[in-house]
């Protein structure tokens, strides 16, 4: 499709720099550059001009490139303005371009038209704000991954082998008095079982890119007076939390990011979990509770001088949560230090014994415990995360109808799969959900 309307923006982060972009799109964008700096620029040729305004003063001189669609990032006629990084100049130059005909862009309107004109799918689009935002060196290696079409072509073939199953499955509805045998149903329900494996490996990858996106968001739990604002502490080297002797300090949820070695670790402090406390502490410890309940790992902090007493009620409390490191804070305490083992990692918050070998442990379990394989994997948000998990389960209900033989039911099953995986790459999906992906996009893409 192409766009009625020719848009403008600056392109380049908030501030001042050395140079700055004004990026336009539509049918009139190369008019509009010519219009700037008096001269037509050769297709994908830099040339040097200066910037007018309508009267003929100077706003700025600096390079215009010029990109005829659809050989361009929003396959629409594109042209970008490089100037001087003045914020003051560039937003000028946007001015100017919005007397020659253009609008101001919306957040995230280029990449939109992007990919309605199909130069990208969502995934793909999405990948450019995660490229952009990302907070490490893993992060943006996965973001790119996924701008390159890593994620998508694995969704596009999964989606395929579903679309044919769909069909021989309906195929099969007009037949329905021959054997089962006899319409290959034996071999679908192989395929199906075949693609199910397929999709929880591709799920699997996409959660350990959505920790590589988001951090690995971790939540400290413990009896009160374990010594887990002193770890978050210790974790954060500065003093975030309130530390006291006091049984029940800590009432509210206290959240840090971490980072360790370029993994990021949203950290969560609680309340300490026990029965009875006031009015107040109690909430603390629901807080704890609902804060657990979305929590991708537990860091389960044990008193190392009696690590039995409170383990049974911990173990309970974190009984979902995916990931589980149990440690036993106030080593120092002790007589002798015990080895490390499987079972807990012996630290003292307070002399920082053991938090190297806490470190080591955190970084093996923020990459899922293979962090050669965390550096092929690309990046994922909780909406495919969620796509993924729908399309497993209305095939795994699709399988179980399928061996009933309710081909019928199969079918409706297996078209709400499609769908699901549709809604990943934008094959299907609402106008509601695009305007929710674009609008958090920065302005200028």
């Amino acid at each position: 499709m192409t766009s009625p309307d020719t848009i403008a923006a600056i392109a380049t982060a908030p501030g001042a720099g050395g140079v700055g972009i004004v990026r336009l799109s539509g049918p009139e964008a190369l008019a509009i550059a010519a219009a700037l700096c008096g001269r037509e620029a050769a297709p994908r040729r830099a040339l040097r001009a200066f910037f007018r305004e309508a009267d003929g003063a100077v706003i700025d001189d600096g390079i215009v490139l010029a990109f005829p669609g659809p050989h361009s990032f929003t396959g629409e006629d594109v042209a970008e303005l490089q100037a001087h990084g003045s914020p003051v100049v560039l937003q000028r130059l946007v001015e100017r371009c919005r007397e020659l005909g253009a609008r101001q862009a919306r957040p995230g309107e280029f990449s939109e038209r992007a990919f309605l004109n199909g130069k990208l799918d969502l995934v793909q689009a999405e990948a450019i704000a995660d490229l952009i935002a990302a907070s490490d060196l893993r992060a943006a290696r996965a973001a790119r991954r996924s701008l390159e079409g890593v994620f998508s072509r694995q969704v596009e073939d999964a989606s395929d082998a579903l679309l044919r199953l769909r069909i021989h499955v309906e195929a099969a509805i007009d037949f329905v008095d021959e054997p089962i045998e006899t319409l290959g149903l034996p071999q679908v329900a192989t395929a199906l079982a075949r693609l199910q494996d397929e999709l929880g490996e591709l799920l699997a990858r996409a959660e350990r890119g959505r920790r590589l996106r988001d951090g690995l968001h971790a939540v400290l739990l413990g009896p009160p007076n374990a010594g887990k604002s002193s770890l978050l502490n210790a974790l954060a080297g500065d003093a975030r939390a309130i530390v006291a002797d006091v049984a029940g300090t800590t009432r509210d949820v206290l959240r840090e990011v971490v980072r360790i070695d370029g993994l990021e670790l949203v950290l969560a402090d609680t309340a300490g979990l026990r029965e009875g406390g006031d009015a107040i502490e109690r909430e603390g410890m629901r807080r704890a509770r609902a804060e657990v309940e979305r929590a991708d790992l537990a860091l389960l902090v044990l008193d190392a001088r009696a690590p039995q007493a409170d383990r049974a009620a911990l173990e309970e409390a974190a009984r979902d949560v995916p990931l589980k490191l149990w440690i036993h804070n106030k080593a120092d305490l002790l007589p002798r230090l015990p080895a490390d083992g499987e079972d807990a990692i012996h630290v003292s918050a307070l002399t920082g014994q053991g938090l190297d070998r806490l470190h080591a442990a955190l970084r093996r379990l923020a990459a899922s415990g293979a962090p050669e394989a965390a550096e092929g994997e690309f990046s994922a948000r909780a909406r495919h995360l969620e796509a993924l998990r729908e399309a497993l389960d209305a095939i795994a209900v699709a399988a179980a109808e399928l061996e009933a033989g309710q081909l019928e039911l199969a079918a409706e099953q297996l078209r709400m799969a499609h769908d699901a995986m549709g809604t990943l790459t934008g094959r299907l999906t609402a106008d509601q959900l695009l305007g929710h992906i674009f609008s958090s996009f920065c302005i200028g893409k």
